[in-house]
C-alpha cells in the first residue's frame, strides 16, 4: 500500500515537474502609458496562471517614434529575446517581413473585429499581428467652464480657439494663473503627424501622400491650417506645447490647467480617476472641423500584438497574442482602461456601457476616423512621418513659413519616393 502511494506520488510529482519544465519563459515589450502597464501585468499574471508560462515584460519609451526604432534594431539582429511586440497600427507593412504570419492561428476569430482594422494588419494576404484596441482621438472640453460663460461645445477650430481664449482670460483675471485654453501633442514625434494631419485634412488639404501614392501636401488649404495652429503657441496654448506628448499634455489638463484638449480614449478614465482635478468636470466630443458643417477629422490609432518570427517559443507566443487581443481582455481594457474594442460586439455590451459609458459614444469619433499614410508609402513610412512632423514643428516654432516648409517638404517627399514608394 505504501509502496504503490509512494509510486503514485512519484509518478504525480513526475508529471507536475515536466510541465514545468515545459513553460515556456516569453518576453514581450511595452510603452504603455497612464496605467496601461498595470492593467497590461493584472492580464499577464492570469495568462500565466492558466497555461504555466511566465511573460516578462521589457519597457519601451511612451515615444512611439523612440519604440518603433528600437523594434527595427532588434528585429533587423535577429534578437530572439523578445517573442511579442506591441505594435501601432501603422507598423504592419513596414516589419511583416519580421513577424510569423498569424492567418491561420486567428482564423476563428478574425470575423468577431471590424474588417478594416483586419485589413490594416494584412499585407500581402498575411496577418501580422492582433488588433488589441482600436484609437481616435476627440477633443476634451470642461463641461463645468463652457456652462459658466454660457458656450456650447465648439464644431470649429476657430469657435474653439475664441472659446479658449476668452475663457482663459476671464479665469486667469479671476485668479487662475496658470490656466491655458488648449493642450495637444506639438513634439516633434508621430504625434505630431497625428496632430497635424487632423488639422490638414479637416481644412480639406489631404492626407500628405494620398491612396494613389501622390504626394499632396503642398497646397494653400494645409498651409492655412499650420499657420492658424502657429497662432495658438504662446496664446491659448503654453509654448511649451511643442514639447508635449500624450502624458504632458493630459498632466496640465488633469491638473485643472486646461479648457480644452485633444488626446486618446485612454485619457478619459484617468481623468475620472480619484485623484483628478477634472473629475466629472468634462466631456468630449468629435475634434472640430474649419467651418460649420464640415466633417471633422480624427486620427486612425491604435494597438495590436505581434510575434517575432525569432521567438524560440511560437506557439506559446502565438497563444500569448491571441489572448491579449481576445473579447475578455478587450473587454476588461474597454472596462479599465475606456480603449476602443476592435470587436464589434463589445460595443453593444451592457457592462461595458455601463462602465465605460463614453465607449458608445466614441462610435462618432471612430466614424470619422483618417489612416496615416503608411499603406501607400509602405517600408517609407517612417521617413515621410519624420518629414512630415519636422516641418510641421518647423513652421509651429517660428522657422520658416507653412508654405515654405511644406514647398521644402514636398521636394524632400518627391526625392524619397524616386521611382516609388
Amino acid at each position: 500500500m505504501f509502496h504503490s502511494a509512494l509510486r503514485a506520488g512519484l509518478f504525480a510529482g513526475a508529471v507536475f515537474s515536466a510541465s514545468f519544465a515545459m513553460a515556456a519563459e516569453l518576453a514581450m515589450v511595452s510603452g504603455d502609458t497612464g496605467n496601461g502597464l498595470a492593467f497590461l501585468q493584472s492580464q499577464l499574471k492570469k495568462f500565466e496562471a492558466d497555461t504555466g508560462n511566465t511573460v516578462k515584460v521589457v519597457p519601451m519609451p511612451s515615444s512611439t517614434t523612440d519604440q518603433f526604432g528600437q523594434y527595427r534594431l532588434w528585429l533587423a539582429a535577429g534578437n530572439a529575446d523578445i517573442d511579442v511586440y506591441q505594435t501601432d497600427v501603422i507598423w504592419a507593412p513596414q516589419l511583416a517581413d519580421q513577424f510569423l504570419d498569424l492567418t491561420d492561428a486567428a482564423k476563428d476569430v478574425v470575423k468577431d473585429h471590424f474588417p478594416s482594422i483586419i485589413e490594416s494588419q494584412t499585407t500581402n494576404g498575411k496577418l501580422v499581428a492582433i488588433p488589441a484596441f482600436t484609437d481616435a482621438p476627440a477633443l476634451y472640453y470642461r463641461k463645468d467652464l463652457l456652462e459658466k460663460y454660457g458656450k456650447p461645445v465648439p464644431k470649429t477650430w476657430e469657435e474653439m480657439a475664441a472659446t479658449a481664449k476668452e475663457i482663459q482670460d476671464k479665469e486667469r483675471a479671476a485668479g487662475a494663473k496658470d490656466l491655458w485654453g488648449l493642450v495637444f501633442q506639438g513634439n516633434a514625434y508621430e504625434g505630431l503627424t497625428c496632430n497635424a494631419l487632423e488639422w490638414v485634412k479637416s481644412f480639406g488639404g489631404g492626407q500628405i501622400v494620398e491612396a494613389n501614392g501622390d504626394i499632396s501636401i503642398n497646397n494653400e488649404k494645409a498651409a492655412k491650417a499650420l499657420e492658424m495652429v502657429k497662432g495658438w503657441v504662446g496664446t491659448i496654448s503654453p509654448p511649451g506645447v511643442l514639447a508635449y506628448q500624450e502624458e504632458e499634455a493630459r498632466g496640465v489638463w488633469q491638473t485643472g490647467n486646461a479648457v480644452f484638449m485633444r488626446n486618446w480614449p485612454y485619457a478619459y478614465a484617468l481623468g475620472n480617476g480619484a485623484d483628478s482635478a477634472v473629475k466629472d468636470k468634462f466631456g468630449v466630443a468629435p475634434l472640430p472641423a474649419a467651418t460649420a458643417g464640415d466633417k471633422p477629422a480624427a486620427t486612425l490609432g491604435g494597438w495590436n500584438v505581434a510575434v517575432s518570427k525569432y521567438s524560440k517559443h511560437p506557439e506559446e507566443a502565438i497563444k500569448l497574442a491571441l489572448y491579449l487581443g481576445s473579447k475578455e481582455v478587450q473587454k476588461q481594457r474597454a472596462i479599465d482602461q475606456t480603449n476602443l474594442p476592435t470587436i464589434v460586439s463589445l460595443y453593444d455590451d451592457a457592462d461595458v456601457a455601463k462602465a465605460a459609458p463614453i465607449i458608445p459614444q466614441w462610435k462618432e469619433v471612430f466614424m470619422n476616423a483618417v489612416p496615416r499614410p503608411s499603406a501607400p508609402t509602405k517600408v517609407k513610412y517612417n521617413e515621410v512621418s519624420s518629414l512630415f512632423w519636422s516641418a510641421v514643428h518647423d513652421t509651429l516654432s517660428g522657422n520658416g513659413t507653412a508654405a515654405e516648409n511644406l514647398e521644402m517638404l514636398e521636394a524632400k517627399l518627391t526625392d524619397l519616393k524616386g521611382a516609388g514608394w
